[in-house]
């Protein structure tokens, strides 16, 4: 057996969201581990079915979390095929590692004394149970337990329940920013596909910001908006005639009326974008 000291976290990830970050986050600053296991549920055991499917959830939760060091995403449950009870997969990994904790949301506790075999995974392990909003922390059925305190509460159905999926392909989510941007009054917003073209980022969209309050006011209202559907904002460079939110593989520019002319990017994107077939 590894002597690795390891955490499993389980679940649907119908989709993986903001909310699992912050507790994988947490768990590695809190825990005395050396690897985290996060293994999508083939099927949650208490679920009929899922919203995504399950190679589709590996998939994404394999991309969601790739930024995480000492995080490991397993197919065990996915590849056996069926719903698999906790318990099944603890014995799994304990062949392998020495597992320390399970990790679960306060939602788990009302319901945790019916998962199979609870007497023998309640004397194996210790709980991590990560708190949320309206969920109380009764621990009374838990042998060994420690509390995962975590400031993000949204649930993979709210994400869900949003205008559109979380999980979407590039198109869909500039759509979504565009629709976001007019919806706060951005005027002459163009997108430009750079996909073929070697440049920073596979699309540039450009927004004209009626004044200094309102550019800021367009970007902070991107950030509320999308920041919750997991959008990453790595870096913003902010100032009152132009604003630039890099977003990996989008970038936007929101400028002043003034910038925009002087500047003519539309001009230099057009351009690279029309290198494709010269």
């Amino acid at each position: 057996m590894n002597s690795l000291k390891v955490a499993l976290f389980g679940g649907s990830f119908d989709p993986p969201h903001f909310g699992h970050r912050a507790i994988i986050d947490s768990a590695l600053r809190e825990l005395s581990i050396d690897r985290l296991i996060i293994i999508p549920t083939f099927l949650n055991p208490f679920k009929s079915k899922s919203h995504l499917s399950a190679k589709e959830r590996l998939a994404i939760a394999k991309e969601y979390f790739s930024s995480f060091k000492s995080v490991e995403i397993s197919d065990y449950e996915i590849e056996q095929g069926v719903a698999t009870p906790t318990a099944k997969t603890l014995r799994y990994f304990q062949n392998i590692y020495s597992v320390r904790y399970i990790i679960i949301g306060a939602d788990n506790l009302s319901s945790i004394d019916k998962w199979y075999n609870f007497r023998w995974l309640n004397s194996q392990i210790t709980w991590v149970v990560a708190t949320r909003d309206g969920y109380k922390l009764d621990s009374s059925k838990l042998k060994d337990f420690k509390i995962l305190k975590v400031d993000a509460n949204i649930s993979s159905t709210e994400i869900r329940n949003k205008r559109k999926e979380s999980y979407m392909t590039l198109n869909d989510r500039v759509e979504r920013i565009v629709d976001e941007l007019d919806k706060k009054k951005g005027e002459e917003i163009e997108v430009f596909n750079l996909d073929e073209v070697d440049y920073i980022a596979k699309r540039v969209i450009l927004v004209t910001s009626l004044s200094g309050k309102h550019a800021f006011s367009l970007s902070a209202h991107l950030k509320d908006e999308l920041k919750p559907l997991g959008e990453e904002f790595l870096r913003v460079d902010e100032s009152e005639d132009w604003i630039v939110i890099d977003m990996g593989d989008i970038l936007i520019h929101i400028l002043s009326p003034e910038y925009r002319q002087k500047y003519s990017l539309e001009d230099f994107l057009t351009d690279i974008t029309n290198r494709k077939d010269s």
